[in-house]
């Protein structure tokens, strides 16, 4: 007996578009928005398109792990399970697995060296590290658990990954080149770093609690592909989001939040708030039927690896200003940075919107 397939969730699509949005310009739209307006809101939001610089959390660090997370959901939704595949079937599984996740670290590899850089002429100055691997990496030890282990394992798995972590970690946070990652990094990551730092963001080591937001995204679709009712199902997932978010800022009184070293306290926040943002955009679009809004982002979430990885390949402000260059010269300078951002955003838009109508979807 075969497990019916879930409906696709427009949610899903288009809470990983809104994610998307932000990298392909969005986060111009604020400190633009300040230089118009003079508006104290906006330069307090600009600030938050940001990164932190060491502990503490932007709202730009999400970004990341919300990827990550909604990862993760599309393995819950699924609900594969590797012992009920035939031989047959289940290398084909496999193959498709091993296949995602190798493209993913080649294709990491070629983002970090886009356009104005291109690969290095030797092996030990090229960076392997990259967001594309990560995120390619912690679905698939994720999709292994889920495949072939019981629910009570894989997150007894995720508690040990946390716990651990924080036991390995604690006593080394003040001083980034003091830290077990850039040991780890150091010692067994080849290449260079990002921006020579002791431990590389995307590094070896902090991949391991990434997987963490990866499995608490399988608990998400879990929850969506329940049989409950939806408004349950929407209950259920906010209240996930404030207890995770409980959690991780209680923990970060002693864990602090910290990006770069990816902490445990980090892993609970951001999958906090990234489980109430899946829970807020299934009232919207899959409850109260707000389509519009779906397809506005779905558009940009249907084929987001693709566009992002364009975005290093391609010089897309060069394209809108030979689009709207005229235009934007016109527009007086407090509205010029505004204008540009608008016009960057549009002809990403455009170009994924006609792939979309097309049902043209690049998938790794």
């Amino acid at each position: 007996m075969t497990t019916p397939q879930p409906q696709r969730l427009l949610c899903v699509d288009a809470l990983r578009g809104f994610d998307m949005f932000w990298i392909l310009g969005g986060e111009l739209l604020f400190a633009a928005l300040f230089t118009w307006t003079g508006a104290g809101i906006w330069h307090s939001l600009a600030g938050q398109m940001a990164h932190s610089d060491w502990h503490g959390l932007t709202a730009y660090d999400g970004i990341f792990p919300l990827f990550i997370f909604l990862s993760g959901v599309t393995l819950g939704l699924a609900d594969k399970r590797a012992s009920a595949l035939g031989g047959g079937a289940r290398r084909a599984l496999y193959r498709s697995a091993l296949r995602r996740l190798l493209l993913l670290l080649l294709l990491g590899v070629l983002y970090n060296h886009g356009w104005g850089t291109g690969l290095p002429g030797h092996w030990d100055e090229v960076r392997y590290a990259s967001v594309l691997g990560r995120i390619g990496l912690a679905w698939f030890v994720a999709a292994m658990l889920v495949w072939h282990c019981r629910p009570k394992v894989w997150q007894g798995v995720a508690l040990a990954i946390l716990l651990g972590y924080w036991a390995l970690l604690a006593g080394h946070l003040d001083n980034p080149a003091a830290t077990p990652n850039a040991w780890v990094d150091g010692h067994w990551l080849p290449g260079i770093h990002y921006r020579q730092m002791p431990a590389d963001p995307e590094g070896l080591l902090s991949t391991l609690p990434a997987v963490v937001n990866a499995l608490l995204g399988v608990v998400a679709g879990g929850l969506l592909r329940s049989p409950r009712q939806p408004w349950s199902k929407a209950v259920l997932l906010a209240a996930l989001g404030l207890g995770l978010l409980a959690l991780g800022y209680l923990w970060s009184l002693v864990f602090p939040l910290n990006k770069t070293l990816w902490t445990s306290s980090f892993v609970l926040v951001t999958s906090g708030w990234s489980a109430l943002l899946l829970a807020l955009f299934y009232v919207l679009i899959d409850l109260l039927r707000l389509r519009w809004l779906g397809l506005a982002f779905a558009v940009i979430g249907a084929n987001a690896i693709a566009i992002y990885l364009a975005s290093s390949l391609v010089d897309w402000p060069y394209v809108a200003a030979s689009l709207f260059g005229q235009w934007l010269a016109a527009l007086g300078p407090s509205a010029q940075p505004l204008g540009a951002a608008l016009a960057l955003l549009a002809v990403q838009w455009l170009v994924l919107a006609w792939l979309y109508k097309r049902q043209i979807f690049i998938k790794v």
